[in-house]
């Protein structure tokens, strides 16, 4: 019978995609994988690699209302002894949490059951959740330098990276090239819901201030909320403007590898693969997060160089407008960026995330 190891992780793609990562490996290396997340994981079915999915009971602490927090608190318990229940029957070896709420219950849980429990913090600042759990953790396994961590908590962490999709590292190693005299700036835009908004009321506003000749050297690929393809394809159409808009990108690794330039918001998964594909970006965190971590993110890679931070609520069309030519006049830069980018990458981060499950979990890793 396989060696069993538990996964959890928020019903987010941002914890859903290195979890999913380190399952593939963890696979390769011939475990059985579970995972426990919210209802939430159900999108992602069978595409999730795991030999059963567990929906576990959870909630998000919010605001004060006395009502709202015990209905939290009455979920997170039920949550809990599911989880409970889960780990008696199963007897994993280790339990890995990716952050969210919804990790709360089965990290909670696997403590009670004397499971030993690793987390991995994406973000450049610990998320309040993990906070919460991070005291009776074997190692924190992170992506950035966790800065805001006491001693005790720090001599527990151990940089790593952000494991990335397979559809992911199959698009490294492709050299970057920035655009010559007579080619145009390949523009990639995304962003979440929010995101995919606000870029498709600014972006028509900075195309349209630039010049002609500006405009017939921009190919645009974008990502568009349904509701606004329409009327932003029309304005494009209007101005002159190759574009291909979409509202979900099923190939976005490989259309991020062929781009000169990003203009994105700041997850920690969309900035950990910038790294690891080395290519320049102009990052726009969401505002109001209630940890400031999309923010600190970008700023990590743009202190290493490898990207430029605009705050939304200092952004505009004619500031994008400015910024966008800076980029097309200066291909020398974006070629100092995607370098600088390229050096914060870690595509062997998924191997030494493999590496502390087995070694937490007293497993003696085959050789090669």
């Amino acid at each position: 019978m396989k060696t069993k190891i538990m996964l959890c992780a928020g019903g987010t793609g941002g914890h859903l995609f290195p979890a999913e990562a380190l399952a593939d490996e963890l696979t390769k290396r011939g475990y059985a994988i579970e995972l426990m997340s919210d209802e939430r994981a159900d999108k992602y079915g069978s595409a999730f690699p795991a030999d059963q999915i567990h929906i576990i009971k959870s909630d998000t602490l919010r605001g004060r209302n006395p009502l709202k927090l015990l209905k939290t608190a009455v979920k997170l318990g039920l949550g809990t002894l599911q989880a409970w229940k889960i780990m008696r029957t199963k007897k994993p070896k280790v339990l890995v949490g990716f952050g969210g709420y919804p990790t709360f219950p089965p990290m909670f849980a696997a403590r009670l059951a004397g499971v030993p429990t690793i987390l991995h913090e994406a973000n450049a600042v610990m998320g309040r959740a993990n906070k919460m759990l991070a005291q009776n953790v074997k190692v924190i396994a992170s992506n950035f330098e966790l800065k805001q961590l006491d001693g005790k908590l720090r001599d527990k962490m151990v940089v790593c990276g952000n494991p990335l999709r397979t559809k992911v590292l199959a698009q490294c190693g492709q050299a970057y090239r920035a655009p010559g005299k007579s080619e145009p700036l390949r523009l990639l835009v995304f962003g979440g819901s929010q995101g995919a908004r606000v870029f498709s009321k600014l972006l028509p506003q900075a195309l349209t201030l630039l010049s002609a000749e500006e405009r017939r050297n921009i190919k645009l690929v974008q990502q568009c909320r349904p509701e606004d393809i329409e009327a932003v394809q029309a304005c494009y159409a209007e101005l002159g403007i190759e574009a291909e808009l979409a509202s979900f990108f099923q190939d976005l690794p490989a259309k991020m590898a062929g781009a000169h330039l990003v203009v994105s918001r700041s997850g920690a998964m969309t900035v950990s693969e910038l790294a690891a594909l080395g290519r320049p970006a102009m990052l726009v965190p969401l505002p109001g997060a209630l940890d400031n971590d999309q923010k600190l993110n970008a700023q990590a890679l743009a202190d290493a160089g490898g990207a430029l931070m605009v705050e939304q609520k200092n952004l505009d069309g004619a500031q994008l407008a400015t910024h966008l030519r800076r980029f097309m006049q200066s291909p020398a830069e974006l070629e100092r960026m995607a370098a600088a980018a390229l050096e914060q990458g870690h595509l062997d981060a998924v191997d030494q995330l493999a590496n502390i499950v087995e070694d937490v979990a007293g497993l003696r890793r085959p050789k090669n």
